[in-house]
């Protein structure tokens, strides 16, 4: 039991720093520390938790995403809707060509490399990634490390560069035992579906289908995905990508960083072009089109625009664009990638 034992305390532990730092997704990355920290300390002692913990985790991600997905704002855009395409694509392929950089180290497959860069749904592209082939060791690190960094710099962004100030409502979470239910639900409609389309990542896609087809049910249309059940699909899929950490993988990771800083600092400055580029074509203000663009840290995004009276509307929309079309290009673009 000793190595269970110290799994669970380390991963408590390290998730309650990050929680108090206020850093996103404590659990996850408590998780992926825990596990990193029993995989290097007993190489031989290694704990397996079963397989059933992991898909369970990702599908819980799935039905996340899929209750983010507000379709009355994404109708919301009006005649903006080719102009919010265009860029969300121009923002996807920016990611996936910039991303390339990271192949410049070895071992580093283009599934990896564009994972890892892709702009948006970190969490989503955290659970896809082994399933679609590629390597969710870096694509964690990566994917978590321009969200840390996206956050640490929205603050002073919009202070700084657009004069805003806290002005607006903050957006609050509420959640009760009918969300769990609906959670419960949404995560076994999710696990069956997946299996019997056969979908590629059949828990995360299948979580973000059943969400969907639940949500357009009357007694579900207000339901969402209380935090606590984020955050068990956060820790079960933390976890399970630190164990699988090793002394060789780590030192590969180390390597990469002055790259994926590199790629990270190019993707956010495309984004904020793209942003510009946004609001000239649509006429909504400049804090808005960044706000829309922004590469990552989707809640904090749409905290920030409640916060400093921006088009909340109109952001979410763009994002939550983004995010759907990620997910669902993202096995087309794996699959693409691979036969190259």
């Amino acid at each position: 039991m000793r190595p269970w034992l110290l799994l669970i305390g380390v991963v408590a532990a390290v998730s309650a720093l990050l929680g108090v730092a206020g850093l996103p997704s404590p659990l996850l990355f408590g998780g992926l520390l825990g596990g990193l920290v029993h995989a290097l300390a007993f190489p031989r002692q290694r704990v397996e938790p079963p397989r059933i913990l992991f898909v369970v985790g990702q599908a819980i991600i799935g039905v996340t995403v899929g209750a983010s997905i507000d379709w009355s704002t994404l109708s919301g855009l009006g005649w903006d809707w080719p102009a919010v395409v265009a860029v969300t694509v121009a923002t996807l392929a920016l990611s996936v060509l910039v991303g390339q950089l990271l192949r410049l180290h070895r071992g580093t497959s283009g599934v990896t490399a564009s994972f890892a860069a892709i702009a948006g749904g970190a969490s989503g592209m955290t659970a896809l990634s082994r399933d679609l082939g590629a390597d969710d060791r870096v694509v964690t690190v990566i994917q978590y490390l321009r969200v840390l960094v996206v956050l640490l710099a929205m603050p002073a962004v919009v202070t700084i560069v657009f004069g805003a100030g806290q002005e607006g409502e903050v957006l609050a979470v509420h959640a009760g035992w009918s969300d769990v239910a609906f959670s419960a639900l949404a995560v076994v409609a999710g696990l069956v579906l997946g299996r019997l389309l056969h979908l590629p990542s059949p828990a995360v896609l299948g979580g973000l289908l059943a969400t969907i087809l639940l949500l357009l049910l009357p007694p579900f249309a207000d339901a969402g995905v209380p935090p606590v059940v984020q955050s068990i699909g956060f820790l079960l899929v933390g976890v399970d990508v630190g164990l699988r950490f090793t002394a060789d993988s780590l030192r590969a990771i180390g390597r990469m960083l002055p790259t994926a800083l590199l790629v990270i600092g190019l993707i956010i400055a495309g984004c904020a072009g793209l942003g510009v580029l946004l609001s000239e074509v649509t006429g909504a203000s400049r804090l808005d089109g960044y706000l829309a663009t922004t590469p990552g840290g989707l809640y904090a995004v749409l905290a920030t625009a409640a916060g400093t009276d921006s088009d909340v509307t109109f952001v979410s929309a763009v994002q939550m664009l983004r995010l759907l079309l990620v997910l669902l290009a993202a096995p087309l673009l794996a699959r693409l990638l691979r036969r190259r």
